[in-house]
């Protein structure tokens, strides 16, 4: 029985897994939050561009 115990605890099949889904989310919250800061400020430029080029 402590054998077995012992080789589940040793066992690190299913880290890589996990972990590559943690990177895959910090990834992914990093892209849409880069894109989400982006698109407001391109808006807020093009909208000023607009507003100088139309006066």
């Amino acid at each position: 029985m402590t054998d077995s115990l012992r080789r589940l605890w040793r066992d690190e099949d299913g880290q890589d897994i996990a972990e590559y889904a943690v990177l895959l989310a910090v990834i992914l919250v990093l892209v849409v939050g880069t894109v989400r800061l982006i698109g407001s400020n391109s808006n807020n430029v093009f909208s000023a561009t607009a507003s100088a080029i139309g006066q």
